[in-house]
């Protein structure tokens, strides 16, 4: 590690940070907003094209935390940390066949949330409320880790000084920086992430393409990369006893890391960011190209995992396997480059923070302040809680990471992931389907988290006693799986066994406010008509629907 400050490197970073800035701020002025309501700032209008959609979508799922954890898991374990990569190439498929759906049904009803459609779907504002806390409660440690690489990329420039300088000078970057962010959130809100995407993912691509060259090289080339890497994981690690890792997985760690993938895959989509930019876009046909093309991130995601093993082989060693990436390219890069990766990783924290904040923010407003505190807010009232929301969401996340140790911010956002999950069957589920019970799907998704949460907090690590992970052995298997997924088991057959027992008892349903047209309708389409769902629907309306269903 170089000592002090790396001012060319700083230099170059903060060029880009005041570039993004303002382009933050001109996004305000870039389509602007017909109206004050939430469709413009929690959704940019939902105006945007195919290539808008792709880089917001691309920089709302490969974040700063992509970045820097995937290859930080590589450089820790080996090839287990691949699992990033065949669950990003899982999860195309499968939203080929739903996100389309929903961008339809929700452009029709006038939805902002995914809360939204689930309580017109099912006529259910207690599970309406069950997947907005949900979605609340794991996007706020995602949030912190995106600050986790902002404060990683300074710390290896030598910003702030070091463990004893006092805290307000060691912290005031990150504090400009979550100032400025919060600041062109507010203002322009979907806009600005939408906007600032395009630099982001230049860079991010521009890096990876000059690293997966430049330093093999520079190492003596691939051969001489996976030796190296393969002799460091034989080491025995003095705590566990057992080696550091392996370039392949061993028979052992098959079953964790497959139900790692699959969940991780089921799991990405119903992160409320995900939908957010997913609701965006202009058409129904944006989605399906999207869907499409978004495998491209998948293949820069499989060479940016190769940088743990060149961490390894370069001889980086750090205390804190998120620093292993922003120390290689330190230490590799000349300083200047180092500046533009730095700035890559930066942005790359900027653009989805902003993202989950705002759809944060929202779901906090239509299913919760409009639901059950003010029934009959404004769209301008509703725009202006939800702009206040998000200030404070970022204010909770930087607490959360000046307060708390890294690595619990890492283990909360993997129980953020578990517990997302649960919210499927109630979503997805609801996409294709009207058969399940309304109060199956809230059952199944509340044993789903006690069990996910409680198996998660039994986890131990060499450095913490609970929720050290998110695998455990799977009940009835014996095999070590992701908690997520058999949380997601339970939840499901709980629901279907419910489901059966409720329509026995013939238990009320609910009213669906939606129909099967609603589900494959366009923005073009004659007839389609946006209407704003009120939390008490008027009765009209609940009769026409009770009739077409």
């Amino acid at each position: 590690m170089k000592d002090g400050v790396n001012g060319v490197a700083l230099a170059v970073f903060i060029c880009f940070f005041v570039a993004v800035t303002v382009m933050g701020f001109l996004a305000a002025r870039w389509r602007r907003a017909e109206s004050d309501s939430l469709d413009e700032w929690g959704l940019g209008g939902r105006s945007f094209g195919t290539w808008v959609t792709w880089f917001l979508l691309g920089g709302d799922l490969y974040t700063a935390y992509t970045f820097v954890a995937v290859p930080a898991a590589i450089y820790a374990a080996g090839a287990a940390g691949f699992f990033a990569v065949p669950y990003t190439i899982l999860v195309y498929p499968l939203i080929f066949t739903f996100l389309p759906r929903l961008w339809s049904v929700s452009h029709k009803h006038g939805y902002v949330t995914t809360s939204d459609f689930v309580r017109g779907r099912w006529g259910s504002k207690g599970l309406s409320l069950a997947v907005a806390v949900t979605g609340i409660l794991a996007t706020m440690p995602y949030i912190a880790l995106q600050l986790v690489g902002i404060q990683a990329v300074l710390d290896v420039m030598g910003v702030g000084g070091g463990e004893t300088t006092n805290w307000f000078v060691k912290d005031l970057p990150l504090l400009i920086a979550f100032g400025v962010l919060a600041a062109y959130t507010y203002s322009s809100g979907l806009r600005a992430p939408a906007l600032i995407a395009f630099v982001k993912d230049t860079l991010i691509y521009i890096v990876i393409a000059v690293a997966i060259i430049y330093i093999p090289i520079k190492l003596g080339g691939f051969d001489e990369v996976f030796t190296k890497a393969g002799d460091a994981f034989a080491q025995i690690n003095p705590v566990t006893e057992k080696p550091r890792g392996a370039l392949a997985p061993g028979e052992a760690g098959q079953w964790g890391y497959a139900t790692l993938a699959l969940g991780s895959a089921l799991a990405l989509f119903m992160y409320p960011h995900s939908i957010t930019a997913t609701l965006s876009s202009r058409s129904r046909e944006v989605i399906r190209r999207n869907t499409t093309i978004l495998p491209l991130y998948s293949l820069m995601l499989g060479l940016l995992a190769l940088l743990g093993f060149m961490a390894i082989a370069a001889g980086v060693k750090v205390k804190n396997g998120q620093l292993a990436i922003p120390q290689l390219f330190e230490n590799m890069f000349p300083d200047w480059f180092a500046g533009v990766a730095f700035a890559a990783i930066g942005i790359g924290a900027l653009v989805p923070a902003a993202i989950m904040s705002i759809a944060a923010a929202n779901l906090f407003t239509r299913n919760i302040y409009k639901d059950f505190i003010k029934p009959d807010a404004t769209p301008a009232q509703e725009t202006k809680v939800s702009k206040l929301v998000s200030l404070l969401v970022k204010v909770g996340a930087l607490v959360f990471v000046l307060t708390m140790d890294k690595t619990v911010a890492i283990n909360f956002q993997l129980l953020g992931g578990i517990w997302i999950l649960q919210t499927f069957p109630a979503l997805v589920g609801g996409l294709f389907t009207r058969w399940f019970h309304r109060w199956a799907l809230l059952t199944g998704w509340a044993v789903g988290m006690i069990y996910g949460t409680t198996a998660a907090y039994g986890v131990a690590s060499p450095t913490q006693k609970h929720f050290g992970g998110s695998s455990a052995e799977i009940p009835g298997l014996g095999e070590i799986g992701y908690i997520g997924l058999t949380a997601f088991v339970l939840n499901v057959v709980v629901t279907v066994v419910l489901t059966f027992a409720l329509r026995a008892a013939k238990a009320p349903e609910g009213v669906d406010e939606t129909v099967p047209s609603d589900y494959t309708a366009d923005a073009g389409d004659p007839g389609v008509k946006v209407t704003l769902p009120s939390a008490t629907a008027p009765a009209e309306a609940e009769a026409e629907a009770e009739a077409s269903r």
